[in-house]
Order: structure tokens, then C-alpha cells, then sequence
């Protein structure tokens, strides 16, 4: 199990926190970094009753910052990023920016101070390939640079491509994930992350928005599993240099999803179709299918999913009416 002194940038976010969480309880030292744009300190409720974590608010735009707390850690896990569609489509300079030179500042630090590196990359790194299973070799489809969408994945590629340029010209122990659609407790329907937005309308009995024509296909892995991934490449010294995907291989409509998610809240509301360019602007795109191949982090770790897309529905509706309740929105049976 991985052990020593880790930086988690994003610490405080969905994934981040859930991370930290499995670190301590391996017995690592852990320092968390979140500027909070994002994450929430109460993510890490858990995380700061244990003596061996620190919590530090700051951005990793911030070399000094950065400097010093790599220099603490024997491993950092790279996750701080401009996340979800939304929020990308909304702000593309702010997100190029954070994804890119925030990136390049902790490379930078990991290099300088010889520290292995895990870097937290994307599904979106594929643009609009729908052919599947995708294997980490597949080729990036995008359109043109002038649709503010693919600047997510644009800079992923970007960081993914200085970390190979790290291990490669100078040796710097890296590895590089591509997660597809992480979901499960503590995600924030913000942003326009799917599951816990929807699944909060139907616990709300509002109209559930699926954008689009509802057909296209995704599939969700619950956060534990990505964690247990995550943590076997840490702990694995093949993993150096590689890259791999995280996912799992349960597909399923997004107009699907949402009917699933009725069914399973008891919900009395109704499926609304959204216009891509009534949701994100005109001249959107999306891809119709994102499936990932992980035959290579199996064959690598002997990882495999414990949960299924059910297990996730059941934690998020259960979160969402929990916190209606804590609000005054939902009145308790």
C-alpha cells in the first residue's frame, strides 16, 4: 500500500477528498491543496480529525506555495483542475490557465525535487472519437479550435504531453490517468455533472433536463473503485511512464439514466430534452459514445470495478435527499 508523504492538489474536491481519505487510512502523511473554487472543506471532515493530514488553501498557480509543499511530499497526485463542461464552456481563459501553467508550476516542482507524479488527465483527451472500447492509443478527434468545447481536452493534452516530455528527457516518475465520468458521493451537481444533477431534480419532482437527444452513451465509475485504481498504479513501480484509462464498462443512454433515476427516486417528475445550444451556446458539440478500454490497468494491477451503476444511484439519491432534508426542501416521511 502506497506509504510516505503525499500532496494531493484538489485536495478538498470530489475525487481529492476521497483519496485523501484512503491514503490516510494506508497510514501515508497527507497535505491537501485547494484553493475551495470548487471543492468544499467539508469533503474533508473526516481527512482533519487524522493527526497525519494537513489542509492547505492556496492555488497551484502559486509557484512559492507549490515549491515548499513538493518539496515536503515524496509523491504528489496531481488533480487540481478547471472541471466540467460547464464550467469550461463558461470560462475557457480561466480554465486554459488553471489546467495548463497550473500544471507546468507543479511538473515543474515534482522535476526539480525528484518526485514521482501522478497526473490526473481525462476521457475528454479523446474529443469526439465515439468508436469503442477506446484504448489509451486511440485518436483524438476534434473539431475546431474555435469551439470553445474542446478546450478542456486541449489542455489536457498539453499536460499530458509535458508529463511524457518530463519522464522521457529527464527522468521524472510519472504516471497519467484518464478518468471517465467519476461519479458517487460528494459530487456537486454544479458544473454540469450529470448524475447528481439530475438526480437532484428528481428528488426535487422537477423536470429532469437531459441535454441533447438523449441517446448518446456514457459510462460511470463510482469514485471508490477510481480511488482503488488510483492507489494500485501508486503503489505499482510499472506504472511509471505509462499512461491509463479508469472507467468503467457499464454503458448507458443518458435518456436511460434518467429514467432509471425516476424509477429509482419514486420520482413523480418528467424528462425534458435541452437543446445543446439552449444548455451551452451555439455551435456545441458532443460525441455520441465514450466507452473506455481498460484492459491495460487489469491486466497491469488486476483491478476491476466492485460497484455498479445501481450501488451509485442508490448513494446519490440517498445523499441528495439527505441534504433536502437538511435544507427545509424536503419534508421527511
Amino acid at each position: 500500500m502506497p506509504s510516505g508523504a503525499y500532496l494531493v492538489t484538489g485536495g478538498a474536491g470530489f475525487i481529492g477528498s476521497h483519496l485523501v481519505d484512503a491514503l490516510l487510512e494506508a497510514g501515508a502523511r497527507v497535505v491537501a491543496l485547494d484553493d475551495l473554487s470548487t471543492g468544499r472543506l467539508s469533503n474533508l471532515d473526516r481527512a482533519r480529525r487524522n493527526p497525519e493530514f494537513r489542509f492547505v488553501q492556496g492555488s497551484v498557480l502559486d509557484e512559492l506555495v507549490i515549491d515548499d509543499l513538493v518539496h515536503q511530499c515524496d509523491t504528489v497526485v496531481h488533480l487540481a483542475a478547471a472541471v466540467g463542461v460547464k464550467r469550461v464552456v463558461e470560462q475557457p481563459l480561466k480554465s486554459l490557465t488553471t489546467n495548463i501553467r497550473g500544471s507546468e508550476i507543479v511538473m515543474a516542482a515534482a522535476h526539480r525535487y525528484r518526485r514521482k507524479i501522478l497526473l490526473a488527465s481525462s476521457s475528454e483527451i479523446y474529443g469526439r472519437n465515439s468508436s469503442g472500447p477506446l484504448d489509451e492509443g486511440a485518436d483524438r478527434i476534434l473539431g475546431s479550435p474555435a469551439v470553445v468545447r474542446w478546450a478542456y481536452s486541449t489542455a489536457k493534452a498539453v499536460d499530458e504531453i509535458l508529463a511524457n516530455a518530463y519522464h522521457r528527457e529527464r527522468g521524472l516518475p510519472t504516471i497519467v490517468v484518464r478518468m471517465f465520468n467519476t461519479v458517487g458521493p460528494r459530487q456537486s451537481p454544479a458544473y454540469g455533472m450529470v448524475i447528481p444533477r439530475l438526480v437532484r431534480q428528481a428528488v426535487a419532482d422537477e423536470p429532469l433536463t437531459v441535454f441533447g437527444h438523449g441517446r448518446q452513451t456514457r459510462c460511470f465509475a463510482h469514485v471508490l473503485d477510481v480511488v482503488d485504481a488510483l492507489l494500485a498504479l501508486l503503489d505499482d513501480v510499472r506504472a511509471v511512464g505509462e499512461t491509463f484509462n479508469i472507467g468503467s464498462s457499464e454503458e448507458i443512454s443518458i435518456g436511460a439514466l434518467a429514467e432509471l433515476i425516476i424509477e429509482r427516486s419514486g420520482s413523480r417528475a418528467e424528462i425534458r430534452l435541452i437543446p445543446y445550444e439552449q444548455a451551452y451556446g451555439a455551435g456545441f458539440e458532443d460525441m455520441d459514445r465514450r466507452v473506455p478500454d481498460t484492459r491495460k490497468l487489469r491486466e497491469l494491477t488486476g483491478w476491476a470495478p466492485r460497484y455498479t451503476l445501481h450501488d451509485v444511484l442508490r448513494q446519490t439519491i440517498e445523499e441528495a435527499r439527505s441534504e433536502a432534508l437538511r435544507s427545509g426542501e424536503l419534508v421527511a416521511p
